[in-house]
């Protein structure tokens, strides 16, 4: 049987007492706290940026600012300068 590694964040859906985990998988958490850990954190943090104060009337409203939010920020130099540490080789 081969050994299957996932490396997660902290979420608590990730937690879930209703989780059954095969035995060929070992679950590893990232420290709280720890966005140099989980690169994509960066861009999360971007992305609620464009949300803060803003209210929808309805859903197709809220899903035109999602998607003129992403094509805002979601280009490979953005991605690239935020999910960059040094400890990482970038091969974008």
């Amino acid at each position: 049987m081969e050994l299957k590694v996932l490396v997660l964040d902290n979420g608590a859906f990730h937690k879930s007492k209703s989780l059954i985990i095969p035995e060929n998988i070992v679950l590893i958490f990232l420290p709280p706290y720890s966005p140099e850990l989980n690169p994509a954190e960066k861009v999360w943090w971007l992305l609620k940026r464009e949300f803060v104060c803003q209210t929808f009337d309805n859903m197709n409203e809220l899903k035109k600012h999602i998607d003129r939010s992403l094509k805002k920020i979601i280009n490979i130099k953005t991605i690239k300068n935020l999910c960059s540490y040094e400890y990482l080789a970038c091969t974008f």
